[in-house]
């Protein structure tokens, strides 16, 4: 395949317009919810906390309420997010007000409905940061396949399917923001294995790095890329490219230098050194809940999770049928049992961390089949991002990832690579929700628009042929 140049700025920026507009309506007109529903209140905390107190806590889950006194410095969550929240604070006035009163009602355990809930800038935030995301996918899609009609076919899927998700990104959460970063971080790596400049390899450990600085579990790609880095040295043989080892020095320093102040900031300030503490954890434990489930809500989880299957024939709003333990707001649905057993370990031992290598042997000695085998629904479960236009996407991608193999074209599944040994992680880790598999939007966008530019290109060659 040619190595064709990147589509024109003016074309560029006309699909992130076009994106925004589309994105941007679809999130702004999602009904308003309270600044204290779902987690929203995880990162109002610490930007309140920011921009009070100067101090970088642990929000809710300090045992200080902030709006009276300095809370101590924290690491259960990274900087990336909250530093948007406080942006979006500094900006806009209003919104400054709403998140400090739900912060104040959250601290004080009242109820928050008197508090405004207005989160307009956070969720034009969003849609730019969706809208960038979509240029990079895009962009990949040129990169990878030299190709105009993947890269407009690319972006128009990849919006579509981000819309039918407007309702987490109406959430003030990090959904965008890790999409976002994890777009751009992986046009970077399609550019470095289609043009061979260590340079590329670079950047992509910079967005790698403030990736991981947003959501850790993100760190697990760099062994990861490290990998893939090996791995196209091989596929992608050619006397001008740089050696695997240089590649992979030049992209583990980046990552390195990116990230290692926040841990020093840690060990400073905290005195433990790392990303995070309690987070991994806390997660883990909330995870093995799921190794509960019963052999006929492990089948059922198939039709259950597929996008419209599910919705006919399953009620997963009030969860009033053989799977309300999938739904999170019942009173023993997986989620609460495993939030349950966390607070009370929390409460128990204060520290979650201390625990859980003993958690994690105690739960494999007895149940290691269990987990694997859960983990597969889960990874079901997760893998249709973008809902409904997912139904299309995915088989589409399938139909290319078969493609990319025959006609020797591996820079398709190099790039899809990470975003699905995130998908095997979070459902070994994590539950069974789509929020945390959003990146998958942009190889199964990628690989969609390869299959419709080749049937759309075979299509016009047998119309001319039938013209002469």
């Amino acid at each position: 395949m040619p190595i064709a140049p990147l589509p024109t700025e003016r074309a560029t920026l006309l699909l992130g317009l076009l994106s925004f507009a589309v994105l941007v309506a679809a999130v702004t007109t999602r009904p308003a919810r309270p600044l204290s529903d779902f987690d929203q209140s995880f990162y109002l905390a610490i930007a309140y906390d920011l921009d009070r107190h100067g101090v970088f806590s642990n929000g809710v889950f300090d045992n200080i309420d902030s709006t009276r006194e300095v809370p101590p410095p924290g690491m259960f969550f990274v900087p990336g997010y909250p530093l948007v929240v406080l942006a979006a604070m500094k900006l806009d006035a209003r919104f400054a007000k709403a998140a400090e009163c739900a912060v104040i009602a959250v601290n004080q355990q009242q109820d928050a409905s008197g508090c405004e809930p207005y989160a307009t800038p956070v969720r034009i935030i969003h849609a730019a940061l969706l809208a960038l995301g979509v240029v990079a996918i895009a962009l990949a899609g040129s990169i990878i396949f030299a190709s105009a009609r993947v890269f407009w076919i690319a972006g128009t899927l990849a919006t579509a399917a981000l819309a039918a998700e407007a309702d987490i990104f109406s959430f003030v959460m990090t959904e965008s923001l890790t999409f976002s970063l994890y777009s751009v971080t992986m046009v970077f790596a399609a550019l470095a294995w289609k043009r061979g400049n260590t340079m590329w390899w670079g950047l992509t450990g910079l967005l790698l790095g403030l990736l991981c600085l947003t959501r850790p579990s993100f760190v697990v790609l760099v062994p990861g890329v490290l990998l893939l880095i090996a791995a196209g040295s091989r596929l992608l043989a050619a006397k001008t490219r740089p050696s695997a080892w240089k590649s992979a020095a030049v992209f583990v320093t980046v990552v390195g230098l990116t990230i290692g102040p926040w841990i020093l900031r840690n060990h400073v300030s905290v005195g433990k050194w790392g990303l995070t503490e309690e987070y991994g954890s806390a997660v883990l434990i909330e995870r093995f809940a799921y190794n509960d489930m019963n052999p006929m809500e492990f089948i059922t989880a198939f039709p259950y999770c597929t996008p419209a299957l599910g919705d006919l024939l399953f009620d997963q709003v009030y969860g009033r049928d053989s799977m309300h333990r999938f739904v999170y707001h019942t009173r023993n649905s997986f989620f609460h049992v495993g939030r349950g057993r966390r607070d009370m370990l929390v409460s128990e031992h204060g520290r979650l961390d201390p625990l859980i290598r003993d958690v994690v042997r105690d739960e494999m000695r007895t149940n290691w089949w269990r987990h694997l085998l859960v983990s597969i629904p889960l990874a079901w479960c997760g893998m249709w991002a973008g809902w409904i236009v997912a139904l299309a996407l995915l088989p589409l991608f399938a139909c290319a990832s078969v493609r990319a193999i025959q006609k020797r074209e591996p820079v398709l599944l190099l790039y899809a690579a990470p975003a699905i040994m995130m998908l095997g992680l979070h459902g070994a880790v994590a539950n069974h929700y789509t929020r945390y598999n959003l990146i998958l939007i942009g190889p199964a966008a990628i690989g969609a628009a390869w299959m419709i530019s080749a049937w759309l290109q075979h299509a016009r060659l047998r119309w001319l042929a039938s013209e002469k």
